[in-house]
C-alpha cells in the first residue's frame, strides 16, 4: 500500500505526544513496583537474580494478571524473582523498556508498533500474543439509536493516535464521513478522553458515546449506555491484536531461557484461563484489586471478560493491517515493520505443549 504522508502540523503534534499513543487501555504514566518472592532452593534461570515483567491493570492483560495471582511465571522462573511493574500507558512502559526498568512487557499494538520504529527497530521484538478483542462502541441509546446516528455526534476515544482513536476513525471513514484526524473535528467530533474519566464525561452529557476497551466499554454501560457495535465485528474470524507481549531485543539475545520461561508461563496460564474461565476471572479481578485497590463489581467484569479472548497468537497480519489504517487515516508514515517479531522462542514453546506454531505475517526477523 502507498504510503500516506502525514501533514507537517500533525506530525509536528504527535511528536509532542510521547510515542504518539497511549497503550489499549493507558490510564496514564506512572510505573509501580511490587516485588514477589522467588521459589527458595530452586535454580537461577540463565542466572539471573529477577527478571522484570510490566503490564496494565486492565483484563486485556488478562494473561499477566492472572498467571502473576496464580504464580505461574515465579513458578517456572523458580529462583529467579518475577519482578512486577504496573504502568497507566503505553509510552511509560516503552521508556522502561529502553532503559531497561522492565525486560519483558505486556502492550498494546500502537505503543508497540510507535516504539519499533522510532527507535529504528533496535528496541523491542514482539514475541508473543496475548489477548484479541475488548473493544466496543458503545452509545447513549436515547441520542443514538443507529450506526448512521453517530453523525454529528460525539464519540470519545482514549487519545490522539492511539489504538482504538486509529480504528474509529478508519470506521468513520468507512462510512463516507469526514473527520481531521488531528482536531478531531467534522462529520463526527471525535473527544479525546482519558478512559478512568469517560464514564464521568458519559453521565455529564459531554460525550453521547465512546469507541473504547474493556472495561470501560461495560462501565459506560452499567452507567445506561447500549453497545452499537464491537470492533470484532468488523475483523477476519473476529479476531484483532489487542495485546502483545514484547521483550527488549537485548534482553532477548542475553537471556534467552529467562525469555522462554515467561513464554512457557504466557502459554500455560492462557490453557489454565481457557479451562477454568470462572477461576480466572476471579484470578484476575483480586490482582486488580492488589494493583489498584479496588476490584471491578460483577456487572463491569463479567461483561468484558467474555469480550476479550486470550491467545498466544500474535495475529501478526491485523498488526500490519491496523497500522495501514493509521497510515490512510493520516496518524502515520509508512511504517518499516520487517523485523518487529521473533516468534522463534513462542514456537519452541507451542512445539513442546503440543500447540501448532504462529505466524509473523513476513514481519519476521530474518
Amino acid at each position: 500500500m502507498p504510503a500516506t504522508p502525514a501533514p507537517r502540523r500533525l506530525l509536528a503534534a504527535l511528536a509532542a505526544l510521547p510515542l504518539l499513543a497511549l497503550a489499549a487501555c493507558g490510564y496514564g504514566s506512572q510505573a509501580v513496583e511490587n516485588k514477589e518472592q522467588a521459589i527458595a532452593g530452586a535454580a537461577k534461570v540463565d542466572g539471573l537474580d529477577s527478571v522484570k515483567i510490566g503490564y496494565f491493570g486492565n483484563i486485556t492483560h488478562a494473561t499477566a494478571l492472572v498467571g502473576r495471582h496464580e504464580k505461574l511465571f515465579q513458578k517456572e522462573l523458580g529462583g529467579t524473582l518475577a519482578k512486577y511493574a504496573t504502568f497507566n500507558a503505553g509510552p511509560s512502559a516503552i521508556e522502561a523498556l529502553n532503559s531497561g526498568s522492565v525486560d519483558i512487557a505486556w502492550i498494546g499494538p500502537s505503543p508497540a508498533v510507535n516504539g519499533y520504529t522510532k527507535a529504528g527497530g533496535d528496541n523491542l521484538r514482539i514475541i508473543s500474543g496475548s489477548a484479541s478483542g475488548g473493544v466496543k462502541l458503545v452509545v447513549n441509546p436515547e441520542k443514538i439509536k443507529s450506526l448512521k446516528d453517530v453523525k454529528g455526534k460525539r464519540i470519545a476515544t482514549p487519545q490522539l493516535g492511539n489504538t482504538q482513536d486509529v480504528a474509529f476513525l478508519n470506521w468513520v471513514a468507512g462510512q463516507g464521513w469526514k473527520v481531521d484526524a488531528e482536531s478531531g473535528k467534522g462529520d463526527v467530533s471525535v473527544v479525546r478522553t482519558d478512559n478512568k474519566i469517560t464514564p464521568d464525561a458519559y453521565r455529564s452529557g459531554s460525550i453521547d458515546g465512546a469507541w473504547v476497551p474493556e472495561p470501560t466499554a461495560s462501565k459506560l454501560v452499567a452507567e445506561g449506555a447500549k453497545v452499537l457495535l464491537d470492533e470484532a465485528d468488523l475483523w477476519p474470524d473476529k479476531k484483532f491484536v489487542i495485546t502483545n507481549v514484547v521483550v527488549s531485543q537485548s534482553f532477548l539475545k542475553e537471556h534467552p531461557q529467562a525469555v522462554e520461561a515467561v513464554l512457557r508461563a504466557s502459554v500455560k496460564t492462557n490453557q489454565w484461563i481457557e479451562a477454568h474461565p470462572e477461576q480466572a476471572k476471579a484470578a484476575a479481578n483480586a490482582q486488580l484489586k492488589a494493583d489498584t485497590g479496588k476490584p471491578l463489581p460483577a456487572d463491569v467484569i463479567d461483561p468484558a471478560w467474555t469480550s476479550v479472548q486470550v491467545t498466544d497468537d500474535p495475529l501478526a497480519a491485523t498488526l500490519r493491517t491496523e497500522a495501514e489504517h493509521a497510515v490512510q487515516v493520516g496518524l502515520l508514515q509508512q511504517p518499516d515493520l520487517k523485523g518487529i517479531y521473533d516468534l522463534t522462542p513462542l514456537n519452541k514453546v507451542l512445539k513442546a505443549e503440543g500447540e501448532p506454531a504462529v505466524d509473523d505475517a513476513h514481519l519476521g526477523v530474518e
